[in-house]
Parts: C-alpha cells; sequence; structure tokens
C-alpha cells in the first residue's frame, strides 16, 4: 500500500497531496504477463466509473513507455468490447511512496490473527513485505477462494488455531 501519481515529495495519508492510494504489483514476466495482469485490473472494478475523488479513484500508473503503450491498447480493446468509454486513467508511475505502517494490511490489523503475524513478521518492513500476510489481509477482508487458501495454508506459517480462523474468514 502506498501513494502515486502525485507531485508531492513525500506523501503521507494526513498530506496526500495529489497522489492516490495505490499498490504496488512487482511481479515476474515469465510467470505472468502484464497483459494478464491488466486484463485482471478491468475486471476489478467498474472502468467506466470516474470515481469521486483523486485519492481513491482507480488508475493504471505505468512504470515506462511499454507499459503505458500496453495499458493505452488493452483500454481501447476494453473500450471496444463494451461500446462505451472506460474512463480509468493511465498515468506515468512517478514515485511509488510506501504508506505509513498503520496502513498496511488494514483487515489483518483488525483481526486476532495480527498477534501470530506479529510473531512471525517481527519487523514492520517483513510485516508489509510478507506475501503470507497480504494473502491472509486479503482473506480476511471476505475476498479470495477457499479452495486456493486450503491449497497453501500450510505455507503461512501459522498455528492449528490460526489457520482454522482465517479459513473461517473464507467459508462464512
Amino acid at each position: 500500500m502506498g501513494y502515486a501519481g502525485g507531485t508531492l515529495p513525500n506523501p503521507t495519508y494526513r498530506n496526500l497531496g495529489d497522489h492516490t492510494e495505490s499498490f504496488q504489483v512487482d511481479f515476474d514476466p515469465s510467470v505472468i504477463p502484464y497483459a494478464r495482469l491488466l486484463d485482471l485490473f478491468w475486471e476489478s472494478h467498474n472502468p467506466c466509473d470516474k470515481g469521486y475523488s483523486r485519492q481513491y479513484m482507480s488508475a493504471v500508473f505505468t512504470a515506462d513507455k511499454e507499459q503505458e503503450r500496453a495499458a493505452t491498447e488493452s483500454k481501447a480493446r476494453l473500450e471496444k468490447t463494451l461500446g462505451m468509454a472506460v474512463k480509468t486513467p493511465i498515468l506515468p508511475l512517478g514515485k511509488f511512496t510506501v504508506a505509513e505502517d498503520y496502513h498496511q494490511k488494514y483487515y489483518l490489523r483488525q483481526s486476532p490473527l495480527i498477534r501470530e503475524f506479529k510473531t512471525l513478521t517481527p519487523d514492520d518492513r517483513s510485516f508489509r513485505e510478507s506475501t503470507a500476510a497480504a494473502r491472509a489481509n486479503g482473506f480476511v477482508a471476505g475476498d479470495g477462494d477457499p479452495a486456493f487458501l486450503k491449497s497453501e495454508l500450510d505455507r503461512y506459517g501459522l498455528s492449528a488455531e490460526g489457520q482454522k480462523s482465517l479459513l473461517h474468514h473464507v467459508t462464512r
């Protein structure tokens, strides 16, 4: 979680300026192509809705000309398929600023599971960068496929009670 797309040198949640709350996706193009990530992004929100504020708008922030070209082409294909304008902007990334620690993994922080993850990830950086914590955060928020969670739950490092608690979030 962080801030992108703005001009303020050091945005914070309380002083966001013209930035947008964002998340950064680090990916290996040999595992998942950028075009597939774009498809998932377009499917995950209403691209014909402009959004109600700069802070919370949906946007594609591109890191280079190649990503910009691919995003622009995928947006054009989507507009053709939908038969209407896609209002989600494609903008240059500029600098991505990591959000404050308290802004990371919000749903997991509200869950009793946070105690286990704080033991598994003893410092803020390891918690912020933990794939298991990121996935657990999504599941606690009510997103995700229960079958996927069951297939990889043993790799999260949770106790039997922690696993049961996390499974409860996705099967309720």
